[in-house]
Parts: structure tokens; sequence; C-alpha cells
């Protein structure tokens, strides 16, 4: 699978775990669990989709991971 397809699926997975995020107290578990909840499901996409842990990967699927969780967290998204 390609970089940016993989990147765009980690983009719409953190949607809702950016909603989720902006919905509950900062620091609180129900926040840190919103934050980390999806970490093992870009793993698993990561390995699926053969894209391995490369080091140029990094950079455009933590943007990705970070971006969703922006965009999730806004209230015009939903």
């Amino acid at each position: 699978m390609n970089l940016w397809v993989v990147a765009a699926i980690v983009l719409a997975l953190n949607l809702p775990f950016g909603y989720w995020r902006s919905k509950v107290r900062k620091f609180s578990p129900s926040w840190f669990a919103s934050i980390h909840l999806p970490v093992p499901f870009v793993i698993a996409i990561r390995i699926y989709s053969d894209l391995g842990f490369e080091l140029r990967t990094y950079p455009v699927l933590l943007a990705a991971f970070f971006f969703g969780q922006f965009l999730g967290g806004k209230e015009n998204c939903f």
C-alpha cells in the first residue's frame, strides 16, 4: 500500500479520537486514552500494509496522526 494511502487512513482513524479528546477534561484518563488508543491500530496498519517502519515514513504518519487529532477536535469537523 502507498504511504499516502496509509497516511489518509491514519488521519481518518484519528478524527473520532480527536473529537472524543476535545470533549473530556485535559489530562484525565479519558484524555490520555483518546490519544493512545489509536496507536495499536496505526501499528497494525503499518504492518499489514507492508509499509514497515522505515525512517522516511515516520514524519508523514506522525503528521497524519496529529493532524487527525487536531481536525477531530475542531467544532465544525463533524
